[in-house]
């Protein structure tokens, strides 16, 4: 196990360009997988909001909205356009209404107008949070040896896949919007239905999915969440921990959650890692739009990785 400090107060970007949102409405219940290559018509919500970014490049816009009544409370939220054109004239601090398009495995908004009015000022972000002392890992860097907790109650070190493959992602189980951890975890699906189903592919590998909610996501949620997304457990694991391990892991990928209040749900960014048979970092993405093939490539590589290369 790495040695870790005392838990100091350090100062930390709380959201990033990539800083994600999702929250459920006044439910507890985890929220169910999407139906892949499902071609349903979208849930259409009207809500309203206030800019805080644009990057009308990327086609995506961070709005705090409002609540939205039997779907997901009020938060902010990095949503993404079909055309950048939807953002032309707008600047952060409008006030503006919006469609936000929901299917079985996607979701996006469009229609944005100003509602007239003058801009409203943007309170500054936090500026810092507890977190563990820890260093940053990169590409190279040898995986530190965390101890977690599985769905079916077996702890579960880091180092036991020395000689796999390991993808670690970050989930948890009440994340409603599909584009967010549904995503991450639709794709740790396909990945590992392509790995075994590959002639000559190889076989040492596994999938780590760790909750940032572990006061909720208990070994028996985690378990009945990794049933919905048929997780073999031969070959992918959802683990919980102590928040102190799980905040020290995250931040060391440059993942951060946090909550504005403590009684409010997780605000999170994202990250997928790769790390080969080695144990060293091979890949690391801050974004959660990768596909399945992209990750199968990443882990027969790092599978093929021996000591001394």
């Amino acid at each position: 196990m790495m040695k870790r400090n005392l838990v100091t107060l350090l100062t930390a970007a709380i959201v990033p360009l990539t800083a994600l949102s999702c929250r459920k409405n006044n439910t507890n219940t985890p929220v169910p997988p999407p139906q892949t290559g499902a071609k349903t018509n979208p849930q259409i919500y009207q809500v309203k909001g206030v800019i805080k970014e644009l990057f009308p490049e990327r086609k995506k816009v961070k709005i705090a909205h409002e609540e939205i009544t039997n779907y997901m409370e009020a938060m902010t939220m990095m949503l993404d356009v079909k055309e950048a054109k939807e953002l032309a004239g707008l600047q952060a601090g409008d006030t503006v209404s919006f469609r936000m398009l929901v299917t079985d495995d996607d979701g996006w908004i469009d229609q944005l107008k100003k509602i007239d009015g003058p801009r409203t000022p943007l309170p500054p972000e936090p500026s810092f949070r507890r977190v563990p002392q820890v260093e940053p890992l990169a590409v190279g860097d040898k995986l530190p040896d965390y101890t977690f907790t599985n769905s079916t109650g077996r702890a579960v070190r880091l180092g036991e896949f020395q000689g796999r493959a390991l993808a670690i992602t970050f989930i948890f189980t009440r994340c409603p919007f599909p584009t967010f951890c549904p995503r991450l975890s639709t794709g740790f699906s396909e990945t590992a239905q392509k790995l075994k189903a590959m002639a000559g592919g190889p076989t040492n590998w596994h999938l780590l999915s760790i909750t940032i909610d572990p006061e909720y996501d208990t070994p028996q949620r985690l378990e009945g969440y990794a049933q919905r997304y048929k997780a073999d457990p031969n070959h992918w694991d959802h683990v919980t921990g102590t928040l102190n391990d799980i905040t020290a892991i995250s931040e060391q990928f440059g993942l951060q959650f946090w909550r504005a209040n403590p009684n409010e749900p997780i605000n999170h960014n994202v990250r997928t890692v790769v790390v080969d048979a080695t144990g060293r970092i091979q890949w690391i993405t801050p974004e959660n739009d990768w596909k399945s093939d992209t990750l199968v490539e990443q882990m027969v590589r790092a599978a093929r990785v021996k000591a001394g290369n």
